[in-house]
């Protein structure tokens, strides 16, 4: 029955984000061999460095393990990978070793579908809090990141000098600003441009509306549900959830930000800062005549705490690997620093391990080392639940619905409505 509901959860789990060798069916190959699955294409950066730690690792365990990797690419919403996941499920030919989005950790491990690899793992204290949070269920590890990801604020570096602001005054990660600093500069530009301060990506109606903004609520102090994951009266609807909202629905309202901006505004000059992550750098590449900058999320004036998404893909080993000595030594072998800097490079991506920021920190553009560094110091995991898709899904809604703030001016009450939505989501 748990692997049933699991699947209705897994097609659920395909829509959230963020073939080449001989990889195996199923994990019955030779004694020392293991399989291992990866949702990305072999002609990506992110897929030729994966085979290159695979090649490593049969040259350095040669006569002890060996390993194949199939690259199995996502579609559409998911498809393709997830489909061959579901698949392998129902036939119990999973692979020995596959990836999987931080979101999902919970519902593979309440299924039974993967196995803990604490054991497995020489190099936790090394790894960023963020991907233990986020491989981390009912206190054990079951899957390992090997890159995060993370949004700042971008900034047109001439827009905002010729609105007066002096770039020496904004915000570290060190010292970052608060709500009330932002909106404070939101209104600077709002009043020398006349359009939106920042695109904060309203119109993305998705997974982003949580990983972008569910920052603002743990910098609060508040959360969606309970520490055990159990309910979210108290807590999704409580004075802290109703301050962050409130945060929300004001940037909207003053006109600091916009639920329709315009496609690439920031890029072409239309608003002067932008939500954006290491994705957004490699497309200012296109827009060399825009100089810009990243400054960290704003924090609550209440806490003063710098809090900022994060989440990433991840290995962890199929519970029905018979070979798990190997697979954890695969696992292990492919989140050291070495495997870890060469594919956070080659994918132009944010390091999920202290050693590796010392290594890319020197070959990196300034931009992509405020967006590390907030990283490091303040990057916080999407909740780890089962029915996380259910429970972000209303979160997102949430968001939607705060924005709209002429029909949803209360607050409280909006915030009472979805959190019986989130305990219907958790049940």
């Amino acid at each position: 029955m748990k692997k049933v509901m699991f699947l209705t959860v897994l097609v659920l789990m395909a829509i959230i984000v963020t073939a080449c060798g001989g990889g195996n069916e199923s994990s019955n190959a030779s004694d020392d061999e293991v399989s291992l699955w990866v949702h990305t294409s072999d002609e990506t950066p992110e897929g030729e460095a994966m085979q290159s730690t695979i090649d490593r690792f049969n040259k350095e365990y040669e006569g002890t393990y060996s390993a194949t990797i199939e690259f199995i690419p996502r579609s559409g919403a998911g498809g393709g990978y997830e489909d061959k996941i579901n698949a392998a499920l129902t036939t119990d030919t999973l692979p020995d070793v596959l990836t999987l989005d931080g979101p999902n950790t919970a519902a593979y491990a309440d299924a039974g579908m993967i196995a803990p690899i604490g054991d497995y793992i020489t190099n936790k204290d090394d790894l960023l809090p963020s991907i233990i949070q986020q491989g981390t269920y009912d206190d054990q590890l079951y899957a390992v990141g090997y890159s995060e990801s993370g949004v700042g604020i971008f900034y047109n570096k001439q827009m905002l000098e010729e609105a007066g602001v002096d770039l020496s005054t904004l915000p570290t990660v060190e010292e970052p600003w608060d709500w009330d600093q932002f909106m404070e500069l939101s209104k600077t530009l709002v009043n020398t441009y006349d359009t939106a301060a920042i695109d904060m990506g309203f119109d993305d109606k998705s997974e982003w509306l949580m990983y972008a903004f569910s920052p603002f609520l743990w910098s609060q102090g508040g959360n969606l549900v309970s520490e055990d994951g159990s309910t979210a009266e108290g807590h999704f609807n409580d004075e802290n959830s109703v301050k962050t909202f409130s945060f929300i629905q004001e940037m909207v309202k003053e006109g600091y930000t916009t639920i329709t901006p315009v496609e690439k505004g920031f890029h072409t000059g239309e608003y002067p800062m932008k939500f954006g992550g290491s994705w957004t750098i490699a497309e200012m590449e296109d827009y060399p005549d825009v100089e810009y900058g990243v400054m960290p999320y704003p924090a609550s004036p209440d806490t003063n705490e710098l809090v900022s998404p994060s989440g990433s893909w991840q290995y962890a080993m199929a519970a029905s690997s018979e070979k798990q000595e190997a697979a954890g030594a695969l696992i292990d072998f492919m989140t050291s620093t070495e495997s870890l800097t060469e594919i956070t490079l080659a994918n132009s991506v944010l390091p999920a391990a202290h050693s590796v920021v010392e290594e890319v920190q020197d070959k990196v553009s300034p931009q992509m080392n405020v967006l590390i560094q907030q990283n490091q110091n303040s990057a916080h995991a999407r909740p780890v639940l089962p029915n996380y898709p259910q429970v972000s899904r209303v979160f997102q809604q949430t968001v939607s619905d705060a924005a709209y703030y002429e029909e949803n001016s209360d607050v409280q009450k909006l915030l009472d409505e979805k959190t019986g939505q989130m305990e219907k989501a958790l049940k």
